[in-house]
């Protein structure tokens, strides 16, 4: 077998390293974006594997029919490839893992669905993977087997393997192992779960669109989606009908949701509701109806919404209700991401993320209004994440905020909304001094976005 891993930027070496363990297997490696650094060539070049440039595609890569070509879904090729790298990972996984996977990916809300889902199956032993790292949980004990790991589907094998490694002194298997990933799913999940598609932003230089490649997720046993997204992208495929259970906030005309909530009290602290379940189908061919209430940490209506990702993709593997219950009352929020930190009488809400774009700071700030004297404090990074923000659309939503709400803006985003906006604003470079500005302001519930991997926020 003669392979070409294109993408070495997006996990392509991990990919090229694992089918160098193959027998008979060729594997040559095309540094599409020229982003190699000196240490991984070395370590290709090692394990005997090829690199080759752009020419070799160019000259030899669309008629060489023993060449198996396997690209990353937002790499624009002239010839589509043979694989892309999620399906090289089920290839090169689908015989190992043994145990339960669920998938999670989405424009908004996969790592705090991944961290819902640690609760509820924190007495399953799980092995996780999100942007915050590699986890493992055996006996109750969190032990993080690597930090600061991309979310591109090579990952999940760096992640399966960093699992035997530590398992391999008492010859087991985690219990479950739950996934976060980027535009789409392996097929190795028995559970696939698509939060969300809030904005359908385009890839593959403008040929594709993120929708498209979460596509990938219908390759799972059973899928999860939120009703809005799954109607509007992919209802009109027949081959998702049967396997898809959508959820929504509240049950829709034509009755078509399965998970839907209601009767709902929010509270920053708390939030209760009702869940009600029609016809949910799960992964071992049965259909799920019941009813329940829980009580855990969604202030608002868009962490209900990943709280239903997680209930919904729960339920579809089988799992009581009252397990779900007694781990989603566990959760506390994400810290950095969406969490309450107390300053005396004041509470900050943080939203900390490097994907924030306009739509998750205009859910943010709808939420922070409703709550007594809110104030915001908003800035951050440039080059955390492949999409930028638009500003334009951030300055005209943040010149349409009342006056009373304090608006304090930090970092570099902040920076240049700063000299844009109309309205009144304060700048601040420092972190902990322009939350100090929003409290002096009159800030009783302050909002703090901030564009930003958590840990590049050591110096709070």
């Amino acid at each position: 077998m003669k392979v070409l891993i294109v993408d070495m930027t997006h996990g392509g070496s991990t990919l090229a390293l694992e089918f160098s363990k193959r027998e008979n297997c060729e594997v040559l490696a095309w540094d599409i974006y020229h982003t190699l650094q000196e240490e991984d060539r070395s370590s290709l070049e090692n394990n005997h594997i090829q690199l080759v440039d752009d020419s070799f595609y160019a000259n030899s890569g669309h008629d060489n029919s023993e060449l198996v070509v396997i690209a990353p879904v937002h790499c624009n090729l002239s010839i589509p490839p043979h694989m892309t790298h999620h399906q090289a990972v089920k290839y090169l996984l689908g015989n190992e893992i043994k145990v339960p996977v669920m998938e999670i990916t989405g424009v908004k809300g996969k790592t705090s669905v991944v961290a819902m889902l640690k609760e509820i199956y924190r007495d399953k032993n799980p092995l996780l993977l999100s942007s915050r790292g590699v986890e493992v949980l055996f006996d109750g004990e969190e032990t993080t087997l690597q930090k600061n790991i991309s979310i591109t589907p090579a990952s999940i094998i760096t992640a399966w393997r960093l699992a035997q490694e530590f398992y391999k002194d008492i010859a087991r298997q985690p219990d479950i192992c739950i996934f976060e990933s980027s535009l789409g799913g392996t097929g190795l999940a028995d559970v696939g779960i698509i939060t969300n598609i809030v904005e359908d932003y385009t890839i593959a230089q403008g040929t594709s669109s993120a929708s498209k490649a979460k596509q990938q997720m219908f390759a799972s046993k059973v899928v999860i989606c939120d009703h809005d997204s799954y109607h509007k992208n992919y209802s009109l495929d027949p081959a998702t009908r049967e396997k898809t259970n959508t959820y929504s906030i509240k049950e829709n005309d034509t009755g078509q949701v399965n998970v839907w909530a209601h009767n709902i009290h929010y509270h920053l602290h708390k939030t209760t509701f009702q869940v009600e379940v029609v016809d949910l189908k799960t992964t071992d061919g049965k259909l799920v109806n019941t009813s329940f209430t829980v009580s855990t940490f969604a202030p608002a209506q868009y962490h209900l919404e990943n709280t239903l990702s997680a209930i919904s993709a729960s339920l579809a593997m089988g799992t009581p209700p009252k397990t779900i219950i007694r781990g989603l009352e566990n959760f506390k929020g994400l810290p950095g991401r969406t969490s309450l930190l107390k300053m005396g009488k004041t509470v900050v809400i943080e939203e900390i993320n490097p994907g924030i774009n306009v739509t998750a700071v205009k859910r943010s700030v709808n939420m922070i209004k409703s709550y007594d004297k809110p104030a915001i404090v908003l800035g951050g990074s440039y080059g955390v994440t492949c999409e930028e923000i638009d500003e334009n659309s951030l300055v005209e939503f943040l010149d349409s905020l009342d006056e009373e709400i304090p608006l304090v803006l930090t970092g570099d985003l902040g920076y240049n909304l700063n000299k844009q906006i109309n309205r009144g604003s304060i700048y601040q470079n420092n972190i902990d001094l322009a939350v100090g500005e929003a409290k002096n302001a009159g800030g009783k519930n302050i909002l703090f976005i901030y564009r930003s991997n958590f840990s590049e926020l050591g110096r709070r």
